[in-house]
């Protein structure tokens, strides 16, 4: 074995897909993502002493403890084709008041000294947001894929992101869709792993062969379903039940709007069973209902969420229970 495959074995994605971990149910759940173009590295000392991150950490931190808001800070890395010299880009994404199928978006670009007066005003004054229009951009038909390459994090988001980021951005890229590098949103143990938004899909394990039916959306789903970390738009457990839901309905799935109704469950921190409702309805109202359906526990693997860290045990879980009302 080469010092390179001895490295690997010690990675925590390698690890994790070795064992079999299913990745659905690991999206981040999400009702804002406010997303900062900043130059690299991002190494801590230097985000720590940020001027304008370190402000911006703190107000989302404060409306996430005051209002429960779900927010994701994210950093993009400045791209030679996208950027503007003298000025930072600022990306709000946010959740629909109701039941949704993709983000709301609002891009900015704006100089530095200006982003934490309007990352303040989308979060918590948005009729301030009057001052900014000059430094508003078109782009809400953008599509944005965020691939995390954060080395400085976990080495295997650099060792496996880079080459699927690279290949995505020589391959796929054009005027509606972006390829960015970007900073962790969790889940070392699924990289490559990447977020593509507005529609807030969260996708683990990559490989190569499978970023046609990825991108263009087209062709056989199940082909996506053990790369697939699950929508935003909802729980963990909810997230387990709308893949089955994708996998029956196919690529329309993704443009149904969707909402998640709590039910039992067990009451442990892992729990052996949930139930939950899903409700839904098509894009032109032609189709829209609900389905009744329980996850429960099948077992166990092992997976390390931190490479070089310790060997964990986590329950794998599956849709037992499906049915429409």
């Amino acid at each position: 074995m080469t010092t390179e495959l001895k490295a690997d074995c010690q990675l925590c994605s390698t690890i994790s897909r070795t064992n079999g971990e299913d990745p659905i149910g690991t999206a981040r759940h999400s009702d804002v993502w406010i997303i900062l173009e900043r130059s690299l590295p991002w190494i801590p000392d230097r985000l720590m002493a940020d001027p304008v991150i370190q402000p911006i950490f703190m107000l989302m931190k404060k409306l996430h403890e005051e209002k429960g808001v779900n927010l994701v800070p994210m950093l993009i890395a400045p791209d030679a084709e996208y950027s503007r010299s003298g000025d930072n880009r600022v990306i709000y994404y946010q959740h629909p008041n109701s039941a949704f199928s993709q983000y709301q978006k609002q891009e900015f670009l704006v100089p530095s000294d200006r982003q934490i007066a309007l990352v303040t005003a989308l979060l918590n004054h948005p009729d301030n947001l009057s001052e900014f229009e000059s430094f508003r951009q078109q782009s809400e038909s953008i599509r944005d894929i965020m691939v995390c390459t954060h080395g400085n994090v976990d080495v295997a988001c650099a060792r496996f992101g880079f080459p699927i980021y690279d290949r995505l951005q020589k391959d796929y890229s054009s005027d509606r869709l972006r390829v960015w590098r970007c900073s962790h949103f969790g889940g070392h143990q699924f990289a490559p792993t990447l977020v593509d938004l507005p529609t807030g899909q969260f996708w683990g394990h990559l490989e190569a062969d499978v970023l046609d039916t990825l991108v263009y959306r087209q062709g056989e789903v199940k082909k996506l379903r053990s790369f697939y970390r699950g929508w935003a738009g909802l729980s963990q457990f909810g997230q387990i039940v709308d893949r089955e839901l994708w996998m029956r309905y196919g690529w329309p799935w993704l443009h149904y709007l969707r909402s998640e109704i709590a039910g039992d469950r067990d009451q442990s921190e892992f729990p052996d069973w949930v139930e939950l409702r899903l409700e839904f309805a098509a894009p032109d109202n032609s189709d829209r209902g609900g389905y009744e359906a329980r996850v429960e526990a099948i077992g166990s693997v092992k997976t390390m969420r931190q490479s070089g860290g310790e060997l964990t045990e986590v329950k794998q879980y599956r849709v037992t229970k499906c049915e429409r009302y």
